[in-house]
């Protein structure tokens, strides 16, 4: 049996990443992580992606790249996370978080972020310092 797909997102917005820290469950609650969550029968990955990040945020977004890799999260679920693009609105904590905060590149270390989300994380902040260092015409 294939691994049930997780998706997250890796919202980026004037060059910051935002981080949610979860509510629930309990052994999760008080953690961070990039929000996103399972992809539906007969739905794709970006699909799941815009829906889920309207769901737990109350924001639209356009999903730009995977990052390379993916993430075991036990119960035969594995984590792909893609870079996604605030399109509109401003991400509020509706379901499963209690927080967010949008963090610079050099930030991203200073919350507590589930073991699954720190190799997409480091990624995420290195294409946004990355970006940042690009000279703007």
């Amino acid at each position: 049996m294939d691994d049930r797909v997780v998706v997250a997102g890796a919202l980026c917005d004037r060059g910051r990443l935002l981080a949610a820290r979860r509510s629930a469950p309990p052994e999760l609650a008080g953690r961070w992580e990039l929000p996103g969550g399972k992809v539906e029968p007969g739905e794709g990955p970006e699909e799941a992606l815009v829906r889920e990040l309207r769901e737990e945020l109350g924001v639209e977004t356009l999903p730009v790249e995977r990052i390379p890799g993916q993430w075991p999260l036990g119960r035969g679920r594995v984590l792909q996370v893609w870079t996604a693009r605030l399109l509109s609105g401003e991400p509020t904590p509706l379901e499963d978080h209690d927080e967010l905060r949008w963090l610079g590149p050099d930030e991203v270390h200073t919350v507590d972020w589930l073991d699954q989300d720190r190799p997409a994380v480091a990624e995420a902040a290195r294409l946004l310092r990355d970006a940042l260092d690009r000279p703007t015409r």
